[in-house]
């Protein structure tokens, strides 16, 4: 299930968890998600964070649009 959101090798997300069988596996979006996702896409300009270093910024996104 979890390879058709492309997960393949999971040791680069972090520890194992194990699952039960009544539960379902989510994702919350954050910086390794973003990360994983522009690696995919290989888009011509993109902005992301360093693990453990996150952007905090007074600006507006639409400031920031190319």
């Amino acid at each position: 299930m979890l390879v058709q959101f492309g997960f393949h090798n999971f040791s680069d997300y972090g520890n194992a968890v194990t699952l039960r069988d009544d539960e379902v596996p989510v994702f919350w979006a954050c910086g390794v998600t973003t990360q994983a996702a522009i690696l995919q896409a290989k888009p011509e300009f993109a902005m992301t964070h360093a693990p453990g270093h996150m952007f905090v910024s007074d600006l507006k996104d639409e400031d920031l649009s190319i």
